[in-house]
């Protein structure tokens, strides 16, 4: 049976772990050997939420084997592909990554160029593990030392620490098992000790006991050095578990990773969003400005926010938004889009009013707030997609007479299909945050109908819950 901790206070828990081992240079040795490696990081996000915590990268929505050939000369040596798996059943996710190997096999052939991959997934663990890295390996074609497991996503406090994966609620840090998201639909789960969680999810193909672990004790007091030392070690495609509750500890583990990678070790990574800047070697920004947001499009007319996810924090960002001045709100009913006689009246209404509103207020298109989970012939996954096509079709319907200003899109799901099909983002620049580390902006190329737009892309699980409420405020240019 899973270990059940109990939440903790996270100033007392954390003072009482090794002190933090800081590198001097670090992030500037990451970087040098990064470019002397000459590898491209390619992350494979399974919602497009995971570039919270980077800028300056290009980030795909589809994977021919010419865009990856574009993304693999592309000056940044990271680069996303945004798969939105995290939507799909089990099945259809693995033959996506595996469709996604190959293409890259074939564009790094022709490119003389080579790279290493992280799936990228959510750090609150769910998400279709083992399935992609399974299928990541097999069309790699094999022979990865380890899977590296490292959700931690330190903005809004998800850390690893003991091998337990931590969610900050308020001054605790809660295990991640005993939170609302190890109750999701799709990606339920009962383990917080994260060599539990991958015995629990891999159906005991790896014990609990095979697993690695690497401790914050291995990375504060031995350093790159023991985290090299551990991961040369490391063969079979184990898993291997990562401790880290700061950006320092990140760093030093990156640094003996690159040291075992060096030396012949290979591995695929299995990540949250703070990995994925270390790794690549991307220095911190802060939250972008007017000036920047606007830089390419002058911000004229209002701006246009669709929500999807569901989970109560949202519902509480939901509140605030929709009480600011100026801002009009269009609930759609969630039980009408799934009743076949009801949902084009009800997006027919709610495109009205979404476009009578945007004449003269910022918008907000929410779905209902119950949740309506699969039965009658559907599957939770399919009840996902119902709603999230109407939150497309709201999208494509806005009045094109009307300017734009800005969109956000609230919810993993909701903002991969707002991007891809109701923005038609193929390729796009991942320009920042507009809060730190936690709510990511892209800014639509040249090529886009809304080119130069800023596209933010807002996580349902982060924030506090004035955020939504804040990010508006910001974008009209009210703070």
């Amino acid at each position: 049976m899973p270990r059940t901790p109990e939440p903790v206070d996270e100033r007392d828990y954390l003072a009482a772990q090794p002190p933090e081992l800081r590198v001097p240079g670090a992030l500037e040795e990451i970087q040098a050997r990064v470019a002397e490696s000459h590898r491209h990081f390619v992350v494979l996000d399974d919602d497009p939420t995971g570039t919270q915590t980077v800028h300056g990268v290009p980030v795909l929505t589809t994977w021919t084997v010419e865009d990856l050939r574009w993304a693999l000369t592309q000056p940044s040596p990271t680069f996303y592909i945004l798969t939105n798996s995290r939507s799909l059943p089990e099945e259809e996710a693995a033959g996506m990554n595996r469709e996604i190997s190959t293409n890259l096999l074939e564009a790094a052939r022709t490119t003389g160029t080579e790279f290493v991959v992280a799936s990228r997934s959510d750090s609150t663990l769910r998400g279709h593990y083992p399935a992609e890295t399974d299928a990541l390996t097999e069309g790699l074609g094999g022979g990865f030392d380890g899977i590296v497991i490292c959700p931690c996503y330190l903005e809004p406090g998800r850390l690893t620490v003991d091998d337990i994966h931590w969610v900050r609620q308020d001054e605790k840090l809660v295990p991640a098992g005993e939170t609302e998201f190890a109750r999701d639909a799709s990606f339920g789960y009962a383990a917080s000790d994260l060599r539990e969680w991958v015995e629990e999810k891999t159906g005991g193909r790896f014990s609990a006991e095979e697993v690695v672990s690497v401790g914050l004790a291995e990375i504060r007091d031995g350093g790159p050095d023991r985290v090299a030392e551990v991961l040369r070690g490391v063969g079979g495609g184990r898993p291997v578990v990562v401790n880290a509750a700061s950006y320092a500890d990140l760093e030093v583990f990156v640094l003996g990773l690159l040291a075992a990678e060096e030396s012949g070790k290979r591995f695929v990574y299995r990540t949250g969003p703070s990995f994925v800047r270390v790794r690549g070697g991307i220095s911190e920004k802060g939250p972008l400005g007017a000036e920047e947001l606007y830089r390419r499009r002058p911000r004229r007319g209002h701006g246009l926010v669709l929500v999807g996810s569901h989970v109560a924090m949202t519902t509480r960002q939901i509140q605030q938004a929709i009480a600011l001045d100026g801002v009009r709100s269009v609930e759609l009913s969630v039980p009408k889009l799934l009743d076949a006689a009801e949902r084009e009246g009800e997006l027919d209404r709610a495109v009205s009013e979404a476009n009578g509103g945007l004449a003269e207020s910022e918008v907000v298109v929410y779905t209902s707030r119950e949740v309506v989970a699969g039965g009658a012939g559907r599957t939770g996954f399919e009840v996902g997609r119902s709603v999230s096509d109407a939150l497309v079709e709201v999208m494509r319907r806005v009045d094109r007479e009307l300017p734009l200003a800005f969109v956000v899109a609230k919810g993993g799901i909701t903002s991969s299909d707002i991007g891809t099909k109701g923005l038609g983002v193929r390729r796009a620049e991942v320009a920042g945050q507009m809060l730190p580390g936690i709510i990511s902006v892209w800014i639509l190329p040249e090529d886009n109908e809304f080119a130069g737009l800023p596209y933010i892309i807002f996580a349902g699980n982060v924030g506090k819950d004035d955020s939504l409420a804040e990010v508006i405020e910001i974008l009209r240019g009210d703070k």
